[in-house]
């Protein structure tokens, strides 16, 4: 179907291209697509924002990982899967009011508060309400609004409603739901037969079979994937997984794309399918929240597997992109479970101060038996001067004293060293060991933990495994140099996004821990705060109370 915009919608178009949130450089998102069109000033979209006192500036607040994009033109743009979901709605509430699909800055707007996807959930928290954009469309324009209508739909037996995220190649199967019986027979003669799909070796019935399987697969696959996204979005509140799912949802949609919908619900057959009488006891028991969500990824994977060998008898294309979301399945289930399990680890880990060997072992043991008396939660073993056998020696030594309490000792950039000396975890930077090889060596049980510079390798430190992540530097140092400091900015975009636990690192001390707490961060991670003070104790003790 092809979509026509009207010139204020390819000028705001035009400037949304040059905006992003964060990692994604490629793709047009829907954030940037409302700055689009609140540039454009004079148009109906921007004049309704501002009725809702949404301007650039409140996006910018709730998103701080806008970052402007200079140079990039909207010329051969692509839209990501959010953006694109919203169009499509609003592409077909055009077509079936019998209009061209002229997408003016107001159809836009409806097209963003009426999708189920972050912005539109928070535009119509700012009470930006999609059924008030679409009564005065209909008004402007002067015909019925029908697509949306509240009426009830009667649908004919075994067919379920389905939700606006079965849309396949811009063809809603919402077209299903406002269709009486008899209609929605007459439609079955547009959709693609058996014979334009399966290989001519399949005979009918296995056809028909083979659809049933695919359709309960991809319906368990999206449920399990709706339970996760719920869990990491109310219970981890974590924005970067919750969006991580979403994809994989939208993704989801597009792999199984070449299956017609019409003939999935043809297959369906819930009222005789033998397994609805069919339970376990471990099926009805949920002991933990965790559980909850364990049951569901497995779920989710179970079902792509599903998809993906009888996707084969379909088309092996569609297996093939099945198979990589399960792929993805497999990473998310790492982060998500080990972002909830290093929050339980971590749980009361506030202090983390980082020393190196000092002049002698005895110097060495004076202070780490003082740090540990006064209460820090880690101690990092960072040292650039001490040779290799050195630095074992003190690493065991700290591992000593240890052992015997609750402080965690952490090895700087050598997880060889962390293992031999029995370590709780390792500390790599963006130039050192990934978080794959440092675990390689320090086995599944030891922490490692990941310098992060920006939002984008904070993001990348989840997916990759790290179980915290210690982000800047937030102010200049007197123990590390920089050329660039992300600062307070930086801190406050994670905070807002990541739920992995994180230590906000570089130049921090009693005098400006409070800006570092204000930006969202209760852990710090310290040194010269800490070692080069007069008193240790009282050093400690004043930095763990603002920090509680």
């Amino acid at each position: 179907m092809q979509v026509i915009f009207t010139p204020a919608t390819e000028r705001a178009i035009a400037e949304a291209a040059r905006w992003s949130t964060g990692h994604n450089l490629v793709e047009l998102q829907t954030v940037p697509m409302l700055l689009g069109l609140l540039a454009e000033s004079e148009c109906r979209a921007a004049v309704i924002l501002r009725k809702h006192n949404i301007t650039k500036e409140t996006l910018t607040q709730h998103w701080p990982e806008l970052r402007s994009k200079e140079g990039n033109s909207a010329d051969g743009i692509k839209y990501s899967a959010d953006l694109r979901l919203s169009l499509e709605i609003v592409t077909q509430w055009l077509v079936e009011n019998g209009q061209t699909p002229e997408l003016a800055t107001e159809h836009v707007l409806l097209a963003l508060a009426a999708a189920d996807h972050e912005l539109g959930r928070w535009l119509r928290d700012q009470g930006v309400a999609p059924q008030s954009i679409r009564e005065e469309i209909a008004q402007l324009y002067g015909w019925p609004d029908k697509t949306f209508s509240s009426k009830p739909i009667d649908l004919p037996d075994g067919i379920e409603p389905l939700s606006v995220e079965d849309s396949i190649d811009g063809h809603l199967l919402a077209e299903l739901l406002n269709r009486t019986p008899e209609e929605l027979a007459e439609l079955s003669v547009r959709q693609p037969s058996n014979e334009e799909i399966f290989d001519e070796e399949l005979s009918p019935g296995s056809a028909l079979r083979a659809l049933r399987v695919i359709d309960a697969a991809a319906n368990r696959a999206r449920e399990g994937l709706r339970v996760a996204e719920d869990y990491v979005r109310f219970v981890l509140d974590d924005t970067h997984l919750t969006e991580q799912l979403k994809q994989l949802r939208h993704d989801l949609v597009a792999a199984l794309s070449p299956i017609s919908p019409y003939l999935r619900l043809v297959a369906r057959e819930t009222q005789h399918d033998v397994g609805t009488q069919l339970t376990t006891r471990s099926e009805q028991a949920r002991g933990r929240l965790e559980d909850v969500l364990t049951a569901n990824l497995v779920r989710l994977q179970e079902s792509l597997r599903s998809l993906e060998e009888f996707g084969k008898l379909v088309d092996p294309g569609m297996a093939a992109a099945v198979k990589q979301l399960r792929y993805k399945a497999y990473t998310l289930q790492r982060a998500i479970t080990i972002t909830t399990t290093a929050r339980h680890r971590l749980a009361s880990a506030k202090l983390y101060v980082l020393i190196d060997g000092r002049s002698s072992p005895r110097e060495f043991e004076s202070m780490v038996r003082a740090l540990i008396e006064s209460g820090v939660d880690i101690i990092q073993l960072r040292d650039k001067i001490l040779d290799d056998r050195q630095l074992l020696a003190r690493a065991r030594q700290l591992a000593a004293l240890t052992s015997a309490c609750n402080t965690l000792f952490i090895m700087n950039d050598r997880p060889d060293l962390a293992a031999l000396a029995g370590a709780d975890g390792v500390h790599v930077g963006q130039g050192e060991l990934s978080v794959k090889d440092a675990r390689s060596i320090v086995g599944p049980h030891a922490l490692v933990g990941v310098s992060t510079h920006s939002l984008e390798q904070a993001r990348g430190a989840v997916l990759d495994g790290a179980d915290y992540i210690g982000v800047g530097p937030t102010f200049p140092s007197g123990t590390k140099q920089f050329d660039d400091f992300p600062g307070i900015e930086l801190l406050e975009a994670v905070s807002a996004r990541i739920r992995l636990p994180a230590f906000a690192i570089g130049g921090i001390d009693a005098s400006n821990v409070e800006r570092v707490i204000a930006a969202g961060f209760t852990r710090i991670a310290v040194s010269g705060a800490i070692t080069s003070a007069g008193d240790v104790t009282l050093a400690v003790e004043e930095l763990l109370a603002k920090l509680s």
